[in-house]
Parts: structure tokens; sequence; C-alpha cells
């Protein structure tokens, strides 16, 4: 599929996923995988959220690929202002629904394609870089590199290869799959891009990039990093 194709697919799942989406993030429904899995699954959250608040989120943040609002729930609290940009309106209705902060503002924009007209203290992404083509992975940091201050700041989290992280019924592709087919619970199919980075050589490209980046991972199904110009 060409990638223009690809990424429209990509935005008109989400867009279309934006009532269920949080089905994942909480395990319900076709992302349920039992009491164990449910016990790990939260487990690596807290541990996520406990590595946010060491990194301390400050100032104005600029959080992309916001989508439902569970990472700006958490960052509107501790910041001075966060700008949440998403491809989706359907999905930023329902962050702002959820959210109710008087120190949030949205932006629908394509991160392909926006030109920021401003900078902030620190950029945040939860569960984007997966979607980004790998041969658009320079141009994607070329943005954040704009974005941030000179001093500016940045934490990502993000997916692990596990089979236990998305819906029973996905099929991962294998590791070294760029591309996945997700399924919504009416039945329609989209292509999407997904890529499973490795940490130590995302860590390693960034530091060849300028970054003090930071990757680590928790125990079975995130990675996570922060990292600095």
């Amino acid at each position: 599929m060409a990638h223009d194709d690809l990424l429209g697919q990509q935005v008109a799942y989400y867009r279309a996923r934006a009532s269920e989406y949080d089905d994942w993030w909480f395990r319900r429904g076709r992302y349920d995988r039992g009491p164990r899995a449910n016990a790990r699954w939260l487990r690596d959250i807290a541990a996520v959220e406990q590595a946010v608040a060491e990194f301390a989120p400050c100032g104005d943040v600029v959080e992309l690929a916001a989508g439902t609002g569970n990472w700006t729930r958490w960052l509107s609290p501790v910041s001075r202002s966060v700008l949440a940009v998403d491809a989706s309106e359907e999905v930023l209705a329902v962050n702002r629904a959820q959210t109710r902060a008087g120190n949030v503002s949205y932006l629908q924009a394509d991160l392909f394609g926006w030109q920021p007209e401003r900078s902030f203290d620190e950029a945040f992404f939860g569960f984007w870089l997966s979607h980004v083509p790998p041969e658009r992975f320079n141009a994607f940091w070329d943005l954040v590199e704009r974005l941030v201050a000179p001093a500016g700041r940045f934490f990502l989290v993000d997916s692990l290869y596990t089979e236990q992280s998305t819906a029973a019924d996905h099929d991962l592709r294998g590791r070294s799959a760029t591309s996945v087919t997700r399924r919504l619970d009416d039945g329609r199919e989209f292509q999407i891009v997904k890529v499973f980075w490795d940490p130590s050589e995302l860590q390693e490209r960034l530091t060849r990039r300028g970054w003090r980046a930071l990757i680590r991972t928790t125990e079975d199904f995130f990675l996570y990093g922060h990292g600095q110009r």
C-alpha cells in the first residue's frame, strides 16, 4: 500500500475508533486478556506513571497525538499549559469532555504536515512514535526539535512487541513488520503503521541527533524514555 494511503487509513481508523479507544487502555471487551495479563498491564502503567512523575513535566507542554486524554489528564495538573494536538477531532472531543481543564487547549492537525507557530518547554507523545513510518522518522524528530526550546525536553511512551498488548483478534504480523491490520468492534478493518522500536536502537538514533536520551522498558508492555537537547 502507498504510504499516503496507509497514513490516510491510519487517521480514518482512529477517527472511527474514538468511542472505543479506551477499551484498549482499560482492558475491556476484546482487549481483556484475563486477570493475570490485565494485572501485568496495570503494573506496567503504574511504572510509566512513576517515570512521568520523576520526569516532572512543567511549563508549557505540547502533547502530540493526544488522543482521548489518558495522558492529557496526567499532564494538565502539573503543567502551566498543555496544547493537545491530534489529527482526529473525534478523539479530541472525547479528550475535552473527559479532561475539562482550563489550561488545556486543543488543535486538530496532521502531525506529518503541521507547521508549529511557537515553541514549548516540553513535548510529550504517548503511543505515537510507533505510528510514524520508518522513512519519516527523521522528519518527525525535526518537528520535535522545532517544537521544543533550545533546552527543551521530550517524554515518550510506546508499545513493546507482545501479542497480549492488543485485541485478541488482532495479528501483529511479526516483530519486523511496519504495518498491521486493525479491526473495530463492528468488524471494519484498516491498515495502519505500527513500528516496534528496539530500545537501544532508538536511544542510539536519538543520541546521534544530539539528544541526551534515556530509553527504558517496563517488564512486559511498554517502552518509555525522555531526553533533552
